[in-house]
């Protein structure tokens, strides 16, 4: 996430930026901010927009926030299955962007290796994501801190280049 929000809004033909996108970084960690992209139906019009999100999908009807750090990534195949994900599955689809990603490798000794994956041929990749909002109970309703954007990332089964699932 190195890229400015103007090259964000221009890549992904986006009108307007909502929230304060963090600094550039190289290494996103849950519960910090990334940009998504969420369109809605303005007047006849489809309006895109570049919104700032939390990272660990809060459900509206969550408790705490705390519940989103456990919920970074969803299962496509069971999204519709899962309360956290079924309201946003439904209604509140995003595309979670990034440069690239890490993939995590177990060596034999236990310890884990980065490998950086990104694509040689387009700037940004584009997740299919969801989102949600969630409102702070602690706060007063008049409060603008109150409301809590947050997102997951759809993941599914890998495959390699052949479709042969790994």
């Amino acid at each position: 996430m190195s890229k400015a929000t103007g090259d964000l809004l221009s890549h992904f033909e986006a009108k307007e930026v909502e929230g304060s996108p963090s600094p550039p970084s190289w290494n996103v960690a849950p519960a910090q901010s990334v940009p998504i992209v969420a369109e809605r139906l303005d007047e006849g019009t489809i309006d895109r927009r570049l919104l700032i999100a939390r990272w660990g999908l809060v459900p509206s009807w969550a408790k705490d926030i705390k519940i989103g750090s456990k919920l970074i990534n969803a299962r496509s195949e069971s999204i519709l299955e899962k309360p956290s994900f079924r309201k946003a599955a439904v209604k509140r689809r995003a595309i979670v962007r990034a440069e690239g990603y890490y993939e995590w490798q177990k060596t034999e000794d236990g310890k884990k290796i980065p490998n950086y994956l990104y694509s040689e041929n387009e700037p940004l990749l584009g997740f299919a994501g969801l989102y949600e909002w969630w409102a702070d109970p602690s706060l007063p309703e008049d409060d603008p801190e109150r409301w809590l954007l947050s997102c997951t990332v759809l993941t599914t089964t890998s495959q390699d280049v052949l479709g042969h699932v790994i």
